[in-house]
């Protein structure tokens, strides 16, 4: 009897070890950005991917406060996986803003999409070039935002003291489409994907036209700061805009903390190819997730998505 009450309670143990084997779960926090921007809905959209396609993982989307707070988060052990824009670069070395604090836990997982500088001009303000803009009400981004360090740059490789030359706005990007409106501004730095709301209602409205990045201006930036990179935005784009576009952009990642799972990795970068069609459907720039565009990739590849994109390159 004693046996077999010990083969029993050894028969219960095992088969409850068994059981939290086969219930355990990998969760995956996924830091986004704001609600209203193109992260947040993008990363719920691969959190649904890695859910259906993934066995024994849980992922979530975070809403955050953009790539900073990201860094941070992934930092601080918060979250597994992130956006990022062009700044990873600079966090990954410990440089600039992380000087002395190498984020060294950052890899990279998959390319998004780039993020480039746009010139826009009020129609018939007779702005042709950059150095127009001196003695005009310029939209430089809001306060303290990724848009405005850009503006400041552009402006300063250029010649032009934001601080002097120029009437500068400190608008974000709804603002910045309804002064172009109301005549309150000559001209717009603006910094994001293409297609952006503020964008395109200033170019359906027909208020505004573009100007190229001078070359030479260009590659000052490009010299200075090696996230960016040469882009053109592509003739009839947007609304009122028959010609292509000379400029600069900064690859957005989505970056996977270099400790996560090898496996877990490669499935995880196989899972959002293959249901791509899925983040088209939220983004119309996630055309540019290509295997291809990891070329333009600044830090080291996880070595479980490496895995994948030596078998599919």
């Amino acid at each position: 009897m004693r046996r077999g009450v010990k083969i029993l309670v050894l028969a219960m143990v095992m088969a409850g070890l068994v059981a939290g084997a086969a219930s355990a779960v990998t969760f995956i926090n996924i830091a986004t950005g704001s609600t209203g921007g193109s992260y947040y809905p993008l990363g719920a959209a691969m959190a649904k991917i890695w859910d259906d396609n993934i066995e024994g993982i849980k992922a979530s989307a975070q809403s955050t406060g953009g790539t900073v707070n990201n860094i941070e988060l992934m930092g601080s052990g918060e979250a597994e996986v992130a956006f990022m824009d062009g700044l990873y670069y600079y966090a990954y070395l410990g440089m600039d803003k992380f000087e002395g604090n190498p984020q060294d836990h950052i890899r990279a997982l998959v390319p998004l999409y780039p993020e480039p500088t746009q010139l826009m001009v009020a129609k018939g303000s007779g702005i042709k070039t950059l150095q127009d803009f001196k003695g005009k009400r310029v939209s430089i981004g809001a306060v303290a935002s990724g848009t405005e360090v850009t503006a400041r740059q552009l402006l300063r490789l250029a010649g032009i003291d934001p601080d002097k030359d120029i009437q500068a706005e400190n608008l974000g990007v709804g603002d910045t489409a309804t002064a172009f409106s109301d005549n309150r501004i000559d001209a717009a730095v603006m910094v994001g994907s293409l297609g952006m709301a503020g964008v395109i209602e200033a170019t359906t409205l027909g208020v505004v036209e573009f100007i190229d990045v001078p070359d030479d201006i260009r590659d000052k930036v490009i010299a200075e700061t090696p996230y960016w990179v040469p882009f053109n935005i592509p003739a009839n784009f947007y609304s009122n805009q028959p010609n292509e576009v000379k400029t600069y952009a900064s690859w957005n990642i989505l970056a996977i903390h270099k400790d996560v799972d090898g496996e877990l990795a490669y499935q995880m970068t196989k899972a959002l190819f293959e249901h791509k069609d899925d983040l088209l459907a939220v983004r119309a720039t996630m055309q540019t997730m290509t295997p291809e565009n990891i070329e333009y990739i600044l830090i080291p590849m996880h070595y479980g998505a490496r895995r994948y994109y030596d078998e599919v390159l």
